[in-house]
């Protein structure tokens, strides 16, 4: 199977373009629940490829307004690409959507491929495997409690360099998931002022965290991310879907595209045993 069998044309995407600013990609990632947008620049042969911005630097630079300064470089393919080189790609970069260019020199965009669309191709058994999910979850789980403010919830995510958390109740066992969509979703950029004195800024604001030098003791602009400080369980999805280690990959991604998903906790005899997310199911492409 080709990435072209796979991808999303040009013709259907949804990019945003030079110049422009942090709250373009911020609206589109908000409504679309996507991890990152193309960027192109008008030529005039038309629009070129110029990279991702993705939530994670908009979230980690709330005080760049510049898209330009946003952007980040990642790895390409080409339509004629096969699906098999493509998952070894994602998994090599951690890449979780790849811009397919043009083979000529010009650099203009034919398609975004994503791990959505390789998984779509697995569930689809359009991808050979005998793969089964005990072979491909991860034993690791990242997890939080239902009364964890939200905030300290992102961090524990970031921290963790996993795009979820299994929220847990008063007696350890499962009461959620919740998920970088979740997070993004109810962000906001918040624009102030903060006495700067002679050390960093922000030290009295439990849950916040800021950019900003200290510069002596004037006041001086402030941009912060902030996230409402109510519990993860306001937030959280709690109507989670599991599976077992005895389950095939085709499963599981079947699983993940009815359900619109991105990870699975793996469940066995009733007690939480595992976390099986769709780059996993990349190795049983």
């Amino acid at each position: 199977m080709k990435v072209a069998d796979a991808m999303t044309p040009a013709s259907e995407l949804v990019t945003v373009s030079l110049p422009g600013s942090r709250d373009d990609a911020l609206e589109y990632l908000q409504e679309r629940q996507f991890s990152s947008v193309p960027v192109v620049r008008d030529g005039e042969d038309g629009e070129r490829y110029r990279g991702l911005v993705s939530r994670d630097d908009l979230i980690e630079h709330p005080d760049e307004d510049d898209l330009a300064m946003l952007l980040r470089e990642v790895p390409t393919t080409t339509a004629d690409a096969s699906l098999h080189d493509l998952a070894e790609l994602m998994l090599e970069t951690d890449a979780r959507r790849v811009p397919v260019v043009d083979d000529g020199d010009d650099g203009s965009l034919a398609g975004i491929v994503t791990i959505t669309d390789v998984i779509r191709a697995l569930a689809r058994e359009e991808v050979g495997t005998e793969a089964v999910v005990g072979d491909l979850c991860a034993s690791a789980i990242n997890t939080t409690y239902t009364g964890t403010p939200l905030p300290v919830a992102e961090r524990e995510i970031g921290l963790a360099e996993v795009p979820y958390t299994v929220v847990l109740d008063d007696d350890a066992e499962m009461a959620g998931v919740l998920t970088e969509p979740d997070i993004v979703a109810v962000a906001q950029i918040v624009e102030g002022e903060e006495d700067a004195g002679i050390s960093m800024a922000g030290d009295d604001e439990d849950w916040k965290w800021e950019r900003i030098k200290a510069v002596g003791s004037r006041y001086v602009p402030t941009r912060n991310v902030e996230f409402p400080e109510e519990p993860v369980s306001n937030y959280m999805t709690a109507d989670v879907v599991t599976v077992s280690k005895r389950k095939s990959a085709v499963e599981a991604a079947q699983l993940m595209i009815s359900n619109d998903i991105e990870q699975i906790p793996v469940v066995g005899g009733g007690d939480l045993v595992g976390v099986l997310r769709d780059v996993h199911l990349l190795e049983a492409v």
